[in-house]
């Protein structure tokens, strides 16, 4: 069985997009996945051993000028796994919708269309937050910082693991918001983005 952060879900609606990010994927070393729409992306998801990365298009069947089933396929998935890390694509006019999928839980967007090589980046970055989650809760560092109900957990956990992993690359690079997307694998607006959800502002 692989590990989870080596088993990805595609869910995509076009059969000739999903099939080449699953080939392109794959060959990065990825066990994937493929759903074309809510009911086959949550057969996937229910799973004993569900896919530890999720590659999320937010327009699906039988909506797809809507982000109404995407939005549904990331709320069941973070509830049955919260640990998953869940990447969104988007149009190019999506942005509120993107937002609206990082604010319930989604770890990153992409506006499509997005290369493959954008893509693993992401992955990547994913991969990486999943390990210092995974150490925090580990050592127990977590319930250092958080006060969180217990069925919070899992996604405080991971807010945790976040704020942590930017307050260290943005201490190490002196602040630079170009070095710290670099070290993340994060472009500059979604370094502002975490920078305002954490309420994170440059020392004095």
């Amino acid at each position: 069985m692989p590990a989870p952060l080596q088993s990805l879900l595609i869910v995509e609606d076009d059969p000739a997009l999903r099939g080449y990010l699953a080939s392109a994927l794959g060959d990065e070393g990825y066990v994937v996945q493929q759903a074309h729409d809510r009911a086959t992306a949550l057969a996937c998801l229910s799973s004993d051993a569900p896919p530890g990365l999720v590659l999320l298009d937010l327009g699906l069947p039988p909506a797809p000028s809507t982000m109404t089933e995407g939005l549904a396929v990331l709320d069941q998935c973070l509830r049955h796994a919260p640990a998953t890390k869940v990447i969104v694509l988007t149009g190019q006019d999506e942005r509120a919708a993107a937002l609206e999928a990082v604010r319930r839980g989604a770890f990153d967007f992409l506006v499509k269309p997005a290369s493959v090589a954008t893509i693993a980046q992401a992955l990547r970055r994913a991969v990486l937050f999943a390990g210092e989650e995974s150490r925090m809760a580990e050592s127990g560092e977590a319930r250092l910082h958080l006060t969180a109900r217990l069925d919070e957990g899992p996604k405080e956990v991971a807010a945790a693991a976040e704020e942590l992993l930017l307050r260290r690359a943005l201490t190490e690079t002196g602040y630079n918001i170009a070095e710290t997307g670099r070290r993340l694998g994060m472009a500059r607006e979604h370094v502002y983005y975490y920078l305002n959800k954490y309420g994170i502002r440059r020392p004095e």
